[in-house]
């Protein structure tokens, strides 16, 4: 009942699936493709599929999920990792719910060894929102061998004066793929000029969204960008 367990279950377990959450037609991705069963969220819907296992996030659909729970369905929250360390032990735990061997789960990317001055990388977001410390993102980023550009906690509205005063080494523009105002930001021209184009990387801005084993390609593409 939620995007994250989706794509799990997608990756793992595609022959066990009776429906993903209609999240997945909202957020798409290359992989994934069109013909999986999704369920549209109602108490009913999910009652005629009988269900032998309900997956919701931590933070997804709550009264529905209670309301399962009250009628005998079985159901497990699972809690996305805070931390780069976790996503093996997420993995396997999902992975034990849905009676798979812990050794399907993806192998943790060793940590790159530091340089002296480790570059700083700007994450750009859509609205001009960076990712600071504190957050998934920033363990990623340290992991990789950069430095967060961002000192302060959490997603942070950005200041285009302060950055085009004191620009990061790179920026990494992770947003969805449109001409849409969200993206004016990092459009502004001055920032151009301020940081070469190439010290502009992208990713898939779908990678970003959940922890997962696809987690592991972002670190190897930071690490190999360290040396642009």
């Amino acid at each position: 009942m939620d995007l994250c367990s989706d794509w799990l279950l997608a990756k793992y377990a595609s022959s066990q699936v009776l429906a993903l959450s209609p999240l997945i037609h909202q957020y798409p991705v290359d992989w994934l493709g069109q013909n999986w069963p999704t369920h549209d969220g109602s108490l009913e819907q999910i009652l005629d599929l009988k269900p032998d296992l309900v997956i919701a996030g931590e933070y997804n659909a709550i009264i529905l999920r209670q309301r399962l729970q009250e009628l005998g369905i079985r159901v497990e929250i699972l809690k996305l990792p805070k931390k780069l360390s976790q996503i093996v032990d997420y993995e396997q735990h999902f992975l034990s719910l849905i009676g798979q061997p812990a050794n399907l789960a993806s192998q943790a990317s060793p940590a790159i060894q530091a340089l002296t001055t480790p570059p700083r990388l700007l994450l750009l977001g859509a609205n001009g929102i960076g990712t600071g410390r504190n957050t998934f993102e920033h363990h990623l980023i340290k992991h990789a061998g950069w430095q967060n550009y961002l000192q302060s906690d959490g997603y942070i509205s950005l200041d285009l004066e302060q950055i085009i005063a004191d620009p990061p080494d790179a920026i990494l523009w992770s947003a969805p793929h449109s001409a849409a105002l969200a993206n004016q930001f990092a459009e502004h021209p001055v920032l151009k000029r301020a940081i070469p184009a190439k010290r502009w990387l992208s990713t898939d801005y779908w990678s970003w969204q959940c922890p997962g084993p696809w987690t592991w390609n972002l670190v190897t593409q930071l690490q190999q960008w360290r040396h642009f």
